[in-house]
This record gives structure tokens, sequence and C-alpha cells, in this order.
């Protein structure tokens, strides 16, 4: 078959066009950069009036949607209010941390032995956040019946697809 010979402006506009989504894809990279840092509009921390605002609405929300009764609802606020009281000060501690390492990186001399101290600090801060999440977590299915607790995970994991896409 006779193809239409090339034109010389077709590599240019290619090029532009390439160009042109790359500076998209950067741009909307910076975008989520930043609500990630700071949320969509938030300009500051939630108080715990709100906070605890949110967390009743969000568990009210999930109880009645598996069936749950009141007083589940009760119980479960009270295990998710515990754990976010406990994690608060361990999440103050990593922000802390955070600095503290990017202090060591932008000295004019690399202390290779205080960046180390510092990533085991935050490594055991992991981990007793994770601890604490997984206890409040595991409390909060004892609460829950097993039938309730199968509708929740199908629940959990319909979000976590349509969060990460597959």
């Amino acid at each position: 078959m006779n193809n239409p010979p090339e034109s010389p402006a077709a590599p240019t506009n290619s090029r532009r066009r390439w160009f042109a989504g790359i500076a998209a894809l950067g741009g909307l990279g910076l975008l989520g950069a930043q609500v990630q840092a700071h949320g969509w509009g938030r300009q500051r921390a939630l108080d715990p009036e709100e906070r605890a605002r949110r967390l009743d609405y969000r568990i009210g929300r999930l109880v009645r949607d598996v069936g749950g009764t009141a007083e589940q609802k009760q119980r479960l606020v009270a295990i998710a209010s515990a754990a976010m009281a406990d994690l608060q000060p361990l999440r103050e501690q990593a922000r802390q941390a955070r600095l503290r390492s990017l202090q060591l990186l932008a000295a004019p001399v690399i202390d290779r032995s205080a960046l180390e101290q510092q990533r085991l600090l935050q490594a055991q801060a992991l981990d007793a956040r994770s601890r604490r999440t997984v206890q409040a977590m595991a409390d909060a299915a004892e609460v829950l019946t097993p039938e309730q607790r199968a509708k929740v995970a199908e629940r959990m994991q319909s979000r976590m697809q349509r969060r990460l896409g597959g």
C-alpha cells in the first residue's frame, strides 16, 4: 500500500507532545505531593473534638453497614479512641525523628553513626505504632461477629482494590 510521505514537522510535533506529557505528569506529581503533605484544603491539624466526631461518624457508618448494634459501636469507638490517644505521642516522636534526620543530612559533615542511630530509633517507633495498631484491630475484631468481620474484610478489600487499582 502507499504510505503518505512523512512530513518534516512530524518528529517535532511528536517530541513536543512527549515533553508536554512529561510536564503534565510532573505537575500531577507535585500536586499529589502537596495533597499528601497537607490534605485537600486542610491548613492545620484537626482538633481533638473534630477528630472524635469524624471517628464516631466513620465507625457508626461501618457498624450500620455490617448490621451492628449501638453497643458494638460504643465499644469500637472506645477502642479506636484509646488507640488514637496512644498513637498521638508516637506520631509526634516520628515527626521529631524525621526533622533530626534532615538536620543530620544537612550538616556540613555527615555523621553516619548518628544517622544509623536515627534509623534504629525510627524503626523502633514504627514497630511500636504497628504493635498498637494491630492490638486495636484485634480488639475491634473481637467486638464483631464472624459474619460482620467477613463483611468488614470484604469492604476493606474492595476499598483497597479501588485505591490501588487492582
